[in-house]
């Protein structure tokens, strides 16, 4: 007979709360001394046993940027979890006669839950997730037994889900005009979807819970924090990554509207003038006591930006074209110029609207119109910069900035280093931001050390890299 297994050992909870801190900071939010003070503080008055109401006082004190809110609460899953082990079942799940677990019944009853607004319905419901998870999400692997959120997913659906919640919604409401379309109006569907989004949660909320009891919470958090949005990866994003990229734009923007014009302010007083320095030190025996500067050039600079909008390096092209729009108040002037093997002005696609729907809606009609790809519709970074200096040279000044966008992966065409040169010796300043690894630069068809050497190239793999290269090199 075995030994009995020896329970953990308690931690006081300051030193779990610092532990929790402690992991939040390894994830990328900035928690200070003075935020953990405030943490402990509130944990002395909130009821530990409410787990809603200790979660929202730990994030009130402790996340100051509501875009981390969703890696807060995955570590706060964690730390804090539901339990340990499984939960003891009061019921069962619905089998057929031949005692398979009956999906079709569940999803009925997952619907009639979660349309209930009684007191109860919450507690029944965690309750059948919790089933849910062990009896469709268990697996056994290598390790021994292992439980899977895609798994019971991928047989409940909750997307699919939405109409007959809607309908259960509508058929526990007093209006009956609508007959046999019950449940197809806006409000319903709306609260349904919400729904059907928070039973998703619970269930890889559960089965999270039920892996960090099974191989500890160290391990499954390698895995099941997210990254924050400033920190995705640009090129491998999917397109709800994407979205919650999207969403730092407005606060990054401010952030750098800020330091540039700070910076602008600073730059207003010139620079020092050597000569008029020392002829003014001539009367104190050629000491320096006043500065002498040189006077302030006014205005604005001028931004040119050439982005490459094919493949997965539209996604980065986007989101870079976004921010520098949101900063477009910064320059006298700014215009866009895109490409695939052939560029285009597309300024006028991006003049027409500023919000986030018009954006996409000017990408989509930029792309799907502008002389964009007249070749082989594969990138070719040397026909573009040919074309360039041949078109549009003359768009570069001395008053202003050139950013290329793209990784210069050139599908081994002639990269037109001499075009790259000219082009750089046209502008004030010259950059490329490159969202690939630099450790990837020059490997397999990328040109992107050749082009280094002409250009400074800086890599900006995500939104964090991006903000840092444009606060310190845009000029002022």
């Amino acid at each position: 007979m075995s030994p009995p297994a020896q329970a953990a050992p308690e931690v006081p909870l300051i030193d779990h709360l610092t532990g929790f801190v402690d992991e939040l900071r390894a994830r990328g939010i900035v928690v200070g001394p003075s935020s953990l003070i405030d943490a402990a503080q509130a944990v002395e008055v909130l009821d530990l046993l409410d787990r809603r109401t200790l979660r929202e006082g730990l994030a009130a004190t402790l996340i100051s940027d509501q875009m981390h809110r969703r890696v807060f609460d995955t570590v706060f899953d964690l730390w804090f979890p539901l339990g340990t082990g499984a939960r003891t079942a009061v019921s069962e799940l619905p089998r057929t006669q031949d005692g398979e677990v009956d999906v079709e019944a569940i999803r009925d009853q997952l619907a009639e839950l979660l349309a209930d607004e009684s007191p109860d319905a919450d507690a029944r419901l965690a309750q059948m997730v919790a089933l849910i998870v062990d009896q469709l999400g268990r697996y056994d692997s290598t390790r021994g037994e292992a439980y899977s959120a895609y798994q019971a997913l991928s047989q409940i659906s909750p997307q699919t889900l939405i109409a007959r919640i809607a309908a259960a919604m509508a058929g526990g409401g007093d209006d009956d005009s609508l007959g046999d379309r019950a449940g197809t109006e806006p409000r319903y569907r709306s609260a349904a979807r919400a729904r059907s989004a928070d039973l998703r949660a619970a269930i890889e909320a559960e089965t999270q819970r039920r892996m960090a009891g099974a191989k500890g919470r160290e391990r499954v958090a390698e895995y099941a924090v997210p990254q924050l949005p400033e920190n995705i990866n640009f090129l491998s994003a999917g397109a709800s990554d994407l979205a919650e990229i999207r969403r730092t734009i407005e606060p990054l923007a401010r952030l750098l509207a800020a330091k540039l014009e700070v910076r602008r302010r600073r730059s207003h007083r010139g620079a020092v003038d050597v000569r008029k320095t020392l002829r003014a030190s001539m009367s104190t025996g050629g000491v320096p006591i006043e500065l002498t500067h040189r006077k302030p050039r006014p205005g604005r600079p001028e931004l040119t930006v050439i982005c490459d909008v094919s493949g997965s390096v539209a996604g980065f092209s986007q989101f870079t074209l976004r921010l520098v729009y949101a900063l477009r108040q910064q320059f006298s002037k700014v215009r866009v110029f895109a490409f695939v093997d052939t560029v285009d002005e597309v300024t006028d696609f991006f003049d027409r609207g500023a919000d986030d729907e018009d954006f996409g809606a000017s990408m989509h009609r930029m792309i799907t119109t502008a002389r964009i790809s007249t070749r082989d519709g594969h990138s070719d970074y040397g026909n573009m910069l040919n074309g360039f200096v041949e078109e549009y040279a003359d768009s570069l000044t001395h008053r202003g900035a050139l950013l290329i966008l793209g990784d210069a992966r050139n599908n081994y065409h002639d990269p037109r280093l001499g075009a790259l040169r000219e082009l750089v010796d046209r502008a004030r300043h010259a950059y490329w931001l490159n969202p690939e690894a630099e450790r990837n630069w020059g490997t397999g068809d990328s040109a992107a050390t050749e082009y280094a050497e002409g250009i400074e190239m800086f890599e900006c793999r995500n939104a964090t890299q991006l903000g840092r290269v444009i606060a310190d090199l845009l000029p002022v």
